[in-house]
């Protein structure tokens, strides 16, 4: 729904919106603080992860948002779920886990998707390469969704690590104070900030504080209640309803590459949370 509203505010920057949402949700968090009695500063050992987690999630939110700008919300929405691939190359890299043929087949699966939505001109051709946007805005926008998916592996990670020992609305309070001071600086560089015209798009970005709100309160609960496999296989819904709002509320019917792709991702990234599902239960 969050992702729905960002597509539907006109005339407001990816950044700006961002900024709102960082806002609102600061409205809300710091009395369920103040009524939880867990401070606003965290435990000394987990600090720096709490800094870390705020500013890659507010990145990850940034380039979220202009994915959905500059794309469809279907092509936009497939590959942020790319995620679950990075994790386990994350955590071969730094975690020095295993990374195993299956995961290298994720991998294949999920550039495969990538590709397909994409469409690169040199492998398709240009009529297929052909969107309803500017190909080069399409491409901008598919590349900040796949930062966004390197980004929000590596805050799921930060997350999972954290565990019990920070509550979730400590860490949903640190992601929306650096998000807020990380748009303010990124507006103030580009010159992006204006206030929205029409009182319609207001309310969406009300509503995009709300159930942004609602979908970090959920995940982080998720994370630190279940394993990440098992929460990252249940998101990939988003995948579903992100088909079904672009065809109600857009009357976009999505390509047949897309659904293709959509396919290769989704199969990769609840294939590689199956499988941590699994060596995780032995």
């Amino acid at each position: 729904m969050g992702s729905l509203f960002v597509k539907k505010v006109q005339d407001v920057h990816a950044v700006e919106i961002s900024a709102f949402r960082c806002v609102f949700q600061m409205l809300v968090v710091i009395p369920c603080l103040i009524y939880r009695k867990t401070g606003f500063i965290g435990p000394k050992g987990q600090r720096i992860f709490l800094l870390l987690r705020g500013v890659l999630g507010s990145t990850a939110m940034i380039l979220l948002y202009y994915a959905f700008q500059a794309t469809s919300l279907a092509d936009a929405t497939v590959i942020t779920f790319s995620s679950p691939v990075f994790t386990s190359i994350f955590a071969w890299i730094f975690l020095k886990e295993k990374y195993s043929p299956w995961d290298a087949l994720f991998t294949a699966f999920t550039i495969t998707g990538v590709i397909l939505i994409v469409r690169p001109p040199f492998l398709f051709g240009a009529s297929a390469a052909g969107t309803d946007e500017s190909y080069s805005v399409h491409l901008k926008g598919t590349f900040a969704a796949v930062a966004h998916a390197v980004f929000a592996a590596v805050t799921m990670v930060i997350i999972r690590k954290m565990g019990k020992s920070v509550d979730y609305f400590l860490s949903i309070w640190y992601y929306v104070v650096l998000g807020l001071l990380e748009s303010v600086i990124v507006l103030f560089i580009i010159g992006e900030w204006s206030l929205p015209y029409c009182g319609l798009d207001r309310l969406f970005l009300i509503l995009i504080g709300l159930f942004g709100l609602g979908g970090q309160v959920f995940l982080t609960k998720a994370l630190q209640i279940e394993k990440a496999s098992p929460v990252a296989i249940m998101r990939t819904m988003d995948v579903v309803f992100a088909f079904i709002f672009q065809i109600i509320f857009f009357n976009d019917m999505p390509t047949w590459w897309t659904v293709g792709g959509a396919l290769c991702v989704v199969a990769s990234s609840t294939g590689a949370a199956i499988r941590k599902w699994c060596q995780s239960s032995k």
